[in-house]
């Protein structure tokens, strides 16, 4: 209990950058969430060989509030194209939730190292935003059904809310960047919340996980990041307007691809 309430601790400090980070840059919370986890799990004894699974799904989990509260937003603001729910949500649905199912079959130092490649092509991305096509036109119903389940799988084996793969997505045929951001955004709250559901339901009868935990889910990581994050992430945002955010992007994916490497040669 005494090492849970440390772990807690720690996560309360972890949230309250993530938080800031995330209003401050735009990020996802589970670039940072998931090597930081890496490394304080092991703390209440989290084997290697759950390890990645625990990170990822407690992160996934995170996400829900947060991405509740943005969503919330987005809508208040007209930003969100509810019509691309029609042939794309249960595309979110059956991914998200068979991504817990999928990391079972998957060794731990394999998820590790994918997600390393994962943060480093993230970090890339950040340095050198791709920039889409306004004359095209969004694909039909069945690609857009696709493509929504292989950015809930990836997003969900990740531990992220999926934005980054969307956002790109959208934007690439035609779609404004706000309705991207805010489509993202909502889609990354049910993402969350069926791939968090999956992990329970994959980790539900694991044996050798610690206590606390709820299937992969580690609670007292999740309540740490979560309580604190959500307090800190609107003054991230504000400082966004006032900071030099560029100077400051670059300056974080040269931490995400360090990060990357790290866990790539450790995996």
């Amino acid at each position: 209990m005494e090492i849970a309430l440390q772990v807690f601790g720690i996560c309360l400090v972890l949230g309250v950058i993530i938080g800031f980070l995330a209003g401050l840059l735009g990020i996802g919370g589970g670039l940072i969430s998931v090597p930081a986890l890496l490394h304080i799990l092991p703390l209440v004894g989290v084997s290697h060989d759950f390890l990645p699974h625990v990170a990822i799904a407690t992160s996934l989990a995170a996400i829900i509030l947060t991405g509740l509260s943005s969503t919330r937003s987005h809508h208040k603001r007209d930003n969100i194209p509810w019509y691309l729910f029609k042939p794309m949500l249960p595309g979110f649905v059956l991914g998200s939730l068979s991504s817990g199912f999928i990391s079972e079959n998957i060794s731990a130092n394999a998820l590790q190292q994918s997600f390393a490649i994962f943060v480093i092509l993230m970090a890339i991305q950040m340095v050198f935003p791709f920039k889409g096509q306004a004359q095209r036109h969004l694909p039909s119903s069945v690609l857009l059904f696709m493509t929504a389940v292989v950015v809930a799988i990836i997003a969900g084996l990740m531990g992220i809310g999926g934005s980054v793969l969307l956002v790109p997505f959208l934007t690439f045929f035609g779609l404004q960047m706000r309705y991207a951001i805010g489509f993202s955004a909502a889609s990354g709250l049910l993402i969350a919340l069926f791939g968090s559901v999956g992990y329970v339901i994959a980790g539900w009868n694991v044996y050798g996980l610690p206590q606390f935990t709820l299937g992969y889910i580690y609670i007292p990581a999740l309540l740490g990041i979560v309580v604190s994050s959500i307090f800190i992430a609107p003054i991230g945002a504000k400082r966004a307007s006032t900071w030099p955010t560029g100077v400051l992007k670059k300056m974080f994916a040269l931490l995400l691809v360090i990060i990357g490497f790290k866990l790539v040669f450790t995996g």
